[in-house]
C-alpha cells in the first residue's frame, strides 16, 4: 500500500513539474514552436532552451526544458505539447510593472523605498516577482518597528491592466509609535536611576517629546543609550562593570514599551601606575606631557582614549600619519588597581607627495596654495594640514572645506593631501531695498567683489541711502600684497548723516576721507594692523542741538580736519569668521587723531573685543564676547569729539533696547553717547530643526548686558542693563536677516525698550 502511495505521489510531482508529450515515447525533434509570447521575442526563449533541433527528446529534457524556462523568472506557466516531430511550447509571461505607487508613508521617504525597490528588481518596466514584493515587505515592516511603530500596516494590491501590465499601489498605515513607559536599571548600588537615565537618548514621556522624539523605542538607541551607561561606569572606575541582560517588552495593544536593564557594577578601580612602551620616535619627556592619566585617580576610558590621541596626534605632528597608540590596562584584581601601559607603535614617517584642490571653479589654485602650512615633499604634519583647512575656511569664500589624505598607491610613505571645497557667491551685484527699525528703509546699489576674478582681492563700489544716512564708498584690498601675506587696502568715502534720524541727538554732519591700511602677520594667530585715514567733517546745529554739542562747535569750530593712525594688535584662533564653532578672538585697537593742521581735533580712543567660542553636547554652541571702549580728547581738545561717541543698544549690542539708547541722554531726552562703554554676551546657539547641516542659519539664545558712561560720571556697574531672549542670523541670498527677541530683565523709567527687533538687507 505505501509502496502504491509513493509512486502516486512522485506522479503528482511530474505531472506539476510538466505536461509530459507521450511521456513513454521518444521522438526527434524536427522543429520547435513557441506561442503565447507577447512581449518576449522567439529568440528569447530558444537561447534559455537546453535543447535543439534534431535532439532526441524524451521525459528527462522535458522536465529539463521547463526547469529552464522557470528559472528565467519571465513567466507564470509553462506547457508542452507535440504536434508530429513538432515540439510546440505554450507558454505565460509574467505580466510587466506599469506604475509603483507608495501612500500613507510618511517616516520612511518614499524616494527611498522606490530606490530599495529598484535594487531588488522592482521597477516600472520591470517583471513583476511576487516573492520580491513579499521581501520587500518584511524590510518595511522591520523599518518601522526599528521606529518604534508596531501597530504598522502594510497592504500590497495588485492591479491588473491591459497588455499584460499591472499595477502596483502599497498602501502604507504607520500607526501611533509605541512611547516608552518605563525604563528598568536593575543592579545599580553606587548611583540612582536618575543619574544614569540622564546619559540615555531614550526615556519616558515629557513636555520636549513631541518635537525629540526621545520617547519613542529605536533599537539603534537603545544601542547607544547601553554604551553610554557602560562609558559612564568605565569612566568612574567600574572596569569590570557588565549589562547581563536587556529586556524590551510590548503590551498587546503594541502601545507601550517597558524597558529592563540588568546590570553588575563590580567595584572601582584606581590608577597604580602608568608607562609608556614601543618605539619612542619622541622623547619619552615630551609624550608623558600628553598623558592625562595620573597615578592614583580613579580608572576612567575617556582618560586613557584623549591620551592616546593626544600622543597620536603628537606623533602625526612629527611626521608618522599612521601611528598607532594602544592603552594597555593590566588588572589586579586583588588590590583592584589597574597598571596602564601606552604601546606606542610609530609606523614609517609620511611624506606628502602633492596638494590637491578640487571645486573652486573661480578661485585661482594660487589663493587656496598660500593658505597651506603643509609643505609638498615634506613630512606630514596632521596639524599643519588640518590648519590649512581652517584656514580655507576663514577666506569667506567656501560654504565647505574638507580634506582627506588618502596613500600614494605603491608606496608606503606617501600621501596626497586633496582639499575639496564648495565656492559661495563672493562678488555681487545688486540694486535692492532693505529695511532696518533704527535706519528704516535703506536704498543700495553696489558692486562688490570679495574674490576679485578669483584673486582674493577685494573690490567695491557702493552707494547706500537711510533715513540718516547717505554714503558713497570706494575700497580695495590685497590680502596678499607681499609674498609674507603682508596686505593693503585704500579706501574713500563721501557721507552725509542726520543723527536725530539715528536715535542720536540732533545735528547734521557732512564727511569725505579717505585712508590706506596694512596688515601684518606676526605668527599663526597674532597679527597686526595699521591704518592712516584722513576725514573732513563739517558739523551743522540748530535749536534742536543739545548744549554739550554747541558747546564744542563754539570752542572748536564747526569744520575738522582729522588726520588719525591706528594700530590693532588681534589673537584669532576662530575656524570660521562668520559662524565660529571653537576658538577665541582678542584684539585691542588704539587710535589717535595727529595734529597736522590749525583745524585738526586732538583726541584718542581704544577699544577691546574678546570672543570664545567652544562645542559642546553634539551640535550647542556657547560663546562668550565682550566690547570695551574707552576715548578722550588731549592737548587743546579737553573730550572725546561727541561724534566719536561710543553707544550701545539694539541688534549689535544690547538687544531688547532701541539702538544706540543706552546711557547718557541730552536735556532733550536723547542719546547723546559716552566716553566709556561695556558690553557683555552670552549666548547658546542651539540646533536648527531639520536643517542640522545648514551652514547660512544660527537661532541662540542670549544674555546681553552693558551700557555706556559719560567722561563726567563714575562707571557704576549698577547701571548696567541686561536681556535675555532669542536670535536669528539667516546670510541669505538678499543679504543677512537678523531677528531677535529680547527681554529686559532691569529696564529704568525712561528706557526705551524693544523686544522684537530686526534688520534686512546689507548696510555699509
Amino acid at each position: 500500500m505505501s509502496r502504491i502511495l509513493g509512486y502516486c505521489l512522485c506522479s503528482l510531482v511530474i505531472l506539476l513539474i510538466s505536461i509530459p508529450v507521450d511521456a513513454a515515447e521518444e521522438f526527434v525533434i524536427e522543429d520547435i514552436r513557441v506561442e503565447g509570447l507577447q512581449r518576449l521575442t522567439p529568440g528569447t526563449v530558444f537561447n534559455y532552451l537546453p535543447m535543439k533541433v534534431g535532439d532526441t527528446f524524451d521525459d528527462a529534457r522535458s522536465a529539463e526544458a521547463v526547469r529552464a524556462l522557470f528559472k528565467t523568472g519571465f513567466f507564470n506557466d509553462v506547457r508542452l505539447e507535440r504536434e508530429g516531430n513538432v515540439l510546440v511550447f505554450i507558454i505565460e509571461e509574467r505580466p510587466t510593472i506599469s506604475s509603483i505607487t507608495i501612500t500613507g508613508n510618511e517616516d520612511v521617504q518614499s524616494e527611498d523605498l522606490i530606490d530599495a525597490l529598484r535594487q531588488i528588481g522592482v521597477a516600472e518596466g520591470r517583471i513583476l516577482n511576487q516573492s520580491q514584493l513579499d521581501k520587500l515587505e518584511l524590510e518595511l515592516r522591520r523599518q518601522y518597528f526599528s521606529l518604534g511603530k508596531y501597530a504598522v500596516k502594510i497592504n500590497t494590491i495588485i492591479t491588473p491592466l491591459e497588455n499584460n501590465r499591472v499595477d502596483i499601489r502599497i498602501e502604507v498605515s504607520e500607526g501611533l509609535a509605541a512611547k516608552i513607559q518605563r525604563i528598568n536599571i536593575v543592579g545599580n548600588k553606587s548611583f540612582d536611576d536618575d543619574e544614569l537615565l540622564d546619559e540615555f537618548q531614550l526615556s519616558t514621556t515629557t513636555m520636549f517629546s513631541f518635537f525629540t522624539k526621545n520617547d519613542q523605542y529605536s533599537r539603534e538607541k537603545l544601542s547607544a543609550d547601553l554604551e553610554s551607561l557602560r562609558s559612564f561606569y568605565l569612566d568612574r572606575g567600574y572596569i569590570n562593570m557588565s549589562i547581563d541582560s536587556t529586556q524590551v517588552s510590548i503590551t498587546p495593544d503594541n502601545k507601550n514599551i517597558y524597558i529592563t536593564i540588568n546590570i553588575t557594577e563590580d567595584v572601582q578601580y584606581t590608577v597604580a601606575d602608568v608607562k609608556l612602551a614601543g618605539e619612542f620616535i619622541i622623547p619619552p619627556e615630551r609624550l608623558f606631557d600628553a598623558i592625562s592619566v595620573q597615578r592614583g585617580e580613579l580608572f576612567s576610558r575617556s582618560n586613557l582614549s584623549e591620551t592616546s590621541e593626544a600622543i597620536t596626534k603628537k606623533l602625526g605632528g612629527e611626521g608618522y600619519a599612521f601611528a598607532n597608540v594602544n592603552a594597555i590596562p593590566d588588572i589586579n584584581k586583588e588590590d583592584k588597581t589597574v597598571s596602564i601601559t601606552f604601546f606606542i607603535d610609530p609606523g614609517k614617517r609620511v611624506y606628502v607627495r602633492r596638494i590637491n584642490f578640487a571645486g573652486n571653479t573661480k578661485t585661482r589654485d594660487e589663493v587656496l596654495r598660500r593658505e597651506m602650512r603643509q609643505a609638498e615633499g615634506g613630512w606630514a604634519s596632521t596639524g599643519k594640514i588640518e590648519r590649512g583647512k581652517i584656514r580655507l575656511q576663514r577666506l569667506g569664500y567656501f560654504s565647505e572645506v574638507n580634506v582627506e589624505t588618502p596613500a600614494v598607491p605603491g608606496t608606503a610613505d606617501q600621501i596626497d593631501v586633496d582639499y575639496t571645497v564648495t565656492e559661495t557667491p563672493s562678488g555681487q551685484f545688486s540694486v535692492g531695498i532693505g529695511y532696518s527699525q533704527t535706519g528704516g528703509i535703506i536704498f543700495s546699489g553696489s558692486v562688490i567683489q570679495n574674490n576679485f576674478l578669483g584673486s582674493g582681492k577685494r573690490m567695491g563700489v557702493t552707494v547706500n541711502t537711510s533715513d540718516f544716512n547717505r554714503i558713497v564708498s570706494l575700497q580695495y584690498r590685497n590680502p596678499y600684497w607681499t609674498i609674507n601675506g603682508i596686505s593693503r587696502g585704500f579706501s574713500g568715502f563721501y557721507r552725509e548723516t542726520q543723527a536725530i534720524d539715528a536715535n542720536l541727538t540732533s545735528y547734521n554732519s557732512d564727511s569725505f576721507g579717505g585712508g590706506i591700511n596694512f596688515g601684518i602677520p606676526l605668527t599663526e594667530f597674532n597679527s597686526f594692523f595699521t591704518a592712516f585715514n584722513y576725514e573732513n567733517t563739517k558739523i551743522d546745529t540748530d535749536e534742536n542741538s543739545a548744549q554739550v554739542v554747541r558747546d564744542f562747535v563754539a570752542a572748536n569750530g564747526d569744520r575738522y580736519d582729522i588726520f588719525k593712525l591706528t594700530g590693532s594688535f588681534t589673537y584669532d584662533t576662530r575656524n570660521d569668521a562668520f559662524f565660529p564653532d571653537n576658538g577665541v578672538l582678542h584684539s585691542i585697537t588704539a587710535g589717535v587723531s595727529l595734529p597736522l593742521l590749525s583745524s585738526s581735533l586732538e583726541f584718542y580712543t581704544v577699544e577691546y573685543r574678546t570672543a570664545v567660542y567652544f562645542g559642546f553636547f553634539e551640535d550647542y554652541i556657547f560663546s562668550l564676547r565682550g566690547n570695551f571702549g574707552y576715548g578722550d580728547g588731549y592737548a587743546d581738545t579737553t573730550e572725546l569729539p561727541f561724534f566719536e561717541n561710543f553707544y550701545a543698544g539694539g541688534t549689535r549690542s544690547v538687544r531688547g533696547y532701541e539702538d544706540n539708547t543706552l546711557g547718557p541722554q541730552d536735556e532733550f531726552d536723547r542719546p547723546l553717547g559716552g566716553n566709556v562703554k561695556l558690553v557683555g554676551n552670552a549666548e547658546l546657539v542651539l540646533p536648527v530643526p531639520f536643517l542640522k547641516d545648514n551652514k547660512s542659519l544660527r537661532i541662540s539664545g542670549f544674555f546681553d548686558a552693558g551700557n555706556v558712561y559719560a567722561s563726567n560720571e563714575d562707571i557704576d556697574l549698577g547701571e548696567l542693563r541686561y536681556t535675555t531672549g532669542l536670535s536669528g542670523i539667516w546670510v541669505s541670498p538678499f543679504g543677512i536677516i537678523s531677528v531677535s527677541y529680547g527681554f529686559p530683565i532691569n529696564d529704568q523709567p525712561g528706557d526705551r525698550t524693544q523686544p522684537f527687533q530686526f534688520t534686512f538687507g546689507s548696510t555699509f
